[in-house]
């Protein structure tokens, strides 16, 4: 009787959760939090008495936990119930594509504007932007980062980290468990080196966010990508505890390779905001 409702096939069919409608909620309580907080910056009232940043805490909160325990479930879906056969993982694979995808038109955006605003600065219907330019890019008054200084040394960290996972992802494949170790560990500093060399770029910026429209697309860009990085990193980190216990194999290792496609996709990105924001639209470098 047992054997007759065993998985005879290669879906799984998801078991009824909870998380979804955890995950909305929380989602929305965040993003109200996140919108009377701003009000109250420009001096507007709250909603029902509630304090923005109390609320979005809460909200961030309850997202943390949900995302925790539905990557529980998936990975006790893997490890322990069996169910991620090759189909399965073929549909995982698909869904991160997609989702990685969903990831390069959300760069799109800040990119868009960028060139919008570095290749039309003097545009004659928008006499704002004249106004703030100076009809120049970068505005006229504004020192800007010397490309081949932190800038340089931050792509040559991120491109090495794009080694250090490579060489973790043939370890795996090849069953060395300890060049897979090995490797992660080394990603995950070289990432916390990278945020920690652009949080220094950012406390000695010579510009601000209100300071003109270069300030607020530049650390737009820049600020999305440095969030992806800090994901990443922790991506990796949560990669990291599951290879050491002993999750991973050479057939079966989707929670690696979902962590190193994000991980490739993050260092693609800053290659593109190095070359164009750093190096193409560079001005008179700061002094410091």
């Amino acid at each position: 009787m047992a054997k007759s409702h065993a998985n005879q096939h290669d879906y799984h069919l998801v078991d009824p959760s909870p998380w979804p409608i955890i995950g909305g909620l929380s989602a929305f309580i965040t993003a109200v939090g996140l919108i009377i907080w701003m009000r109250s910056m420009d001096g507007g009232e709250g909603l029902f008495g509630l304090h923005g940043p109390y609320v979005f805490v809460i909200g961030a909160i309850f997202i943390a936990g949900t995302m925790f325990v539905w990557w529980r479930d998936v990975i006790r879906e893997a490890e322990v119930d069996g169910h991620h056969k090759p189909v399965v993982q073929l549909h995982l694979r698909y869904g991160m594509i997609l989702f990685i995808a969903s990831e390069v038109m959300f760069f799109v955006v800040w990119f868009w504007g960028f060139f919008d605003a570095a290749l039309f600065p003097d545009e004659a219907v928008q006499v704002a932007r004249t106004e703030f330019t100076g009809g120049e890019w970068p505005p006229k008054g504004t020192s800007t980062f010397n490309p081949w200084q932190i800038p340089l040394v931050n792509t040559l960290i991120l491109l090495t980290s794009g080694t250090t996972v490579t060489w973790a992802h043939h370890a795996l494949l090849n069953d060395d468990r300890r060049g897979l170790i090995v490797g992660l560990v080394l990603t995950i500093i070289l990432g916390i080196l990278f945020t920690s060399l652009q949080v220094y770029e950012y406390a000695v910026a010579p510009f601000s966010f209100s300071d003109s429209i270069y300030g607020a697309t530049f650390f737009m860009a820049t600020g999305f990508h440095g969030a992806h990085v800090i994901i990443g990193t922790i991506f990796l980190i949560v990669t990291l505890f599951r290879a050491l216990a002993g999750h991973f194999t050479s057939k079966q290792h989707f929670g690696f390779e979902a962590a190193a496609w994000y991980w490739h996709f993050v260092d693609v990105v800053w290659l593109f905001l190095f070359s164009c924001i750093y190096v193409w639209a560079a001005g008179v470098p700061a002094e410091h």
